[in-house]
């Protein structure tokens, strides 16, 4: 196979940069968890914030190789190009605006293990982003998934919490084992376990049996078993059923961590996976299978989450639905992937990469306001919104800048997002998808502006009662609330460009 390996010792080094720092990080924390007395526990979560924005910082500031032969190390089981690095930053900023909103939340702000789980699931991200080997992209996702399960049921004393962890343990493991199969099944037929070597040799074989049904039926039936896994961490329909119970019942800054982190990862993983492997134009009823199977399951994903959030009385349930609609709308970027050679290079894919920066920023600065709510009130019910514009107007504005953003309401990021992926629908020939996500978009802004009705408009009996906010909460949502409207306005083409950029390099 014409494979190339980078074997340039400082290349292979900056490749990894970002996930031996947080190696660092990790053991920092633990040190510290050890080492200060229980009173200074708060500012360990402080140092990993800190920590992690910096290797954010790292990630942006090392550029990966220009030329594709030359972005493969470690042996090729690593990809480093921009896509990795886009993805990768993405991660690290979800991670450090989630350590600053989980340092005054109850049960979890000042214990150095959650902090720890949490660096060590960042870790397993960072490793998806830029796996180009089944066995890494495993890892990585089983180093994800596991600690999530922690995180989800880390209130011990708490029936809700176990129950969260419980279920999300369950369900995952049953999907990982059916994503591994498919995995190992590919291994079967083509001796490799590198995707794009796999992809290779999948052209190759298909030219070789002319396209028979004995080839063609397993390699189809590897992508429903590894789209199975991938499903499940996106929350896409049929295998959504634990996002409402896992998000309700874990601590709310761990189901902010899972509604971001989880699915920027995840979509890494699944335009390259699918790009790599399963949709090229020399195998044309692949690509012809994969794109109306995924187009299907985006419309029906964002209809079913829109549809029953109509009817949510939790805000943090509300919140679970609107994210299984939101993965409906990405998944319409990975059915665009190459399904019009004619469209724009990687359109599809640098619209994913849009929309996650400004899913995870945009969610993050909802649970923040959530968090502290529910900190000062103790009640997560919508209805128990009514007057927050009076008893805190700063957090009524957040909350309402970010549901404006996911129903994609100029001048919130959220509009800019979602024009990117219609547009990218409509040039792959899939206009009826992108009509269905236009509907459904509407269909959504009825339930977010129900909130803001309720925040604003509805009378409470504590209005008198203000809601204070720390510092670290400031910061936290004052970056992802002033983000969200740059990317929507000034920063959209910019980072539009650099998506483009990473989503080019995947077809080179």
């Amino acid at each position: 196979m014409n494979f190339t390996v980078n074997t340039d010792t400082l290349t292979n080094l900056l490749a990894i940069a970002p996930a031996g720092l947080l190696v660092a990080l990790i053991v920092v924390v633990i040190l510290l968890d050890v080492i200060w007395p229980e009173s200074r526990r708060r500012e360990i979560g402080l140092v990993a914030g800190l920590g992690l924005f910096l290797i954010a910082l790292a990630s942006v500031l090392i550029q990966p190789p220009s030329d594709p032969a030359q972005q493969f190390v470690f042996g090729g089981v690593y990809r480093f190009d921009v896509m990795t690095q886009l993805f990768v930053t993405i991660t690290l900023v979800a991670a450090g605006i989630a350590v600053l909103i989980s340092l005054d939340a109850k049960g979890i702000g000042k214990r150095g293990e959650y902090y720890t789980v949490l660096l060590v699931a960042t870790l397993g991200a960072v490793i998806m982003s830029g796996g180009a080997d089944l066995i890494v992209i495993f890892l990585g996702l089983e180093t994800l998934s596991i600690s999530l399960y922690c995180l989800a049921g880390f209130l011990r004393n708490s029936e809700r919490s176990a129950e969260a962890g419980l279920k999300y343990f369950l369900f995952g493991s049953f999907t990982s084992a059916i994503m591994l199969y498919g995995m190992s099944l590919l291994y079967g037929l083509t001796g490799y376990t590198n995707i794009y070597v796999i992809g290779q040799r999948v052209v190759e074989n298909y030219a070789a049996t002319s396209g028979s049904v004995e080839f063609m039926i397993p390699i189809i039936l590897s992508m429903l078993m590894i789209a199975v896994g991938f499903g499940f961490k996106v929350s896409a329909v049929p295998f959504h059923f634990w996002t409402p119970d896992v998000y309700e019942g874990a601590p709310t800054p761990v189901t902010a961590y899972i509604s971001v982190a989880s699915k920027a990862a995840s979509f890494a993983v699944l335009a390259r996976v699918f790009l790599a492997v399963f949709q090229n134009p020399q195998v044309e009823p692949l690509t012809i299978v994969t794109v109306q199977l995924v187009a299907i399951i985006a419309a029906v994903t964002m209809t079913l989450g829109n549809l029953l959030a109509l009817v949510q009385k939790n805000i943090k349930r509300l919140l679970a639905y609107s994210s299984i609609a939101q993965a409906g709308y990405a998944l319409i970027g990975v059915a665009a992937i190459a399904a019009n050679p004619g469209a724009l290079v990687g359109a599809g894919t640098a619209a994913i990469g849009f929309y996650m920066a400004m899913y995870v920023l945009t969610n993050l600065a909802g649970f923040g306001v959530i968090i502290l709510f529910a900190n000062a009130t103790g009640s997560e019910e919508i209805k128990d919104f009514a007057g927050l514009g009076r008893r805190n107007f700063g957090l009524a504005m957040v909350m309402t800048i970010a549901l404006l953003s996911l129903a994609g309401i100029p001048p919130a990021a959220g509009f800019v997002g979602k024009f990117f992926l219609f547009r990218a629908a409509v040039d792959a020939n899939l206009t009826w998808l992108a009509i269905v996500g236009v509907l459904n978009s509407i269909v959504a802004l009825y339930y977010y502006l129900v909130v803001i009705k309720v925040m604003f408009v509805d009378r409470s009996e504590d209005e008198s009662k203000p809601i204070p906010v720390s510092m670290p909460y400031v910061v936290a949502l004052g970056i992802s609330t002033i983000a969200v409207i740059l990317i929507g306005t000034v920063l959209a083409d910019p980072l539009f460009r650099w998506a483009i950029t990473a989503a080019q390099g995947l077809f080179s």
